[in-house]
């Protein structure tokens, strides 16, 4: 029932899209800050590895612990570009509502890594919101880009590409 809700009420469409504004927001001012002030990952990075998040005196997450070691530390310079770019893009999707479950889904991968190194903040709050907005599906960007971007991608990719035989 709350789910059609989402998916279909106006009103719905208008809390999502405060909802949207709100972490686009969060998310695209985050990214500039990291282009503008020359954003380097290797530090909070070897800080999660160094502090990571431990119960009991046992690691919460090994796996995410050696991720970060292993694959993350040594391409800090490409984790960086794709941490900014990524809260960049993921804004301006949110704010102007083009492929709006997507930029959630993709907000919600690095809200979920950033709590898995033990980063709190507003991550909780940004993942419970893009959860939302992911579950209302296309009402979630019915007040954007989407509602007229989603039509013309539907036609464009039911369209079927003509091959021609050479005689």
């Amino acid at each position: 029932m709350f789910t059609k809700f989402l998916q279909t009420n106006v009103w719905a469409a208008v809390i999502l899209l405060a909802a949207r504004l709100y972490i686009g927001w969060t998310w695209l001012t985050s990214g500039i800050g990291k282009l503008t002030g020359g954003f380097d990952a290797s530090g909070y990075l070897q800080f999660a590895i160094a502090e990571p998040v431990v119960k009991d005196g046992h690691l919460v997450y090994p796996f995410y612990v050696w991720f970060l070691e292993n694959v993350a530390l040594p391409n800090a310079g490409l984790f960086s570009a794709m941490v900014m770019w990524g809260e960049i893009l993921v804004g301006l999707g949110l704010i102007v509502g083009l492929f709006t479950t997507t930029a959630a889904f993709f907000g919600s991968v690095m809200n979920v890594s950033f709590l898995l190194a033990g980063t709190v903040s507003v991550n909780p709050l940004l993942l419970l919101i893009a959860v939302f907005i992911m579950a209302a599906k296309g009402n979630a960007g019915k007040l954007g880009l989407d509602y007229v971007a989603g039509p013309v991608l539907k036609r464009k990719l039911k369209r079927k590409p003509h091959l021609e035989v050479a005689s």
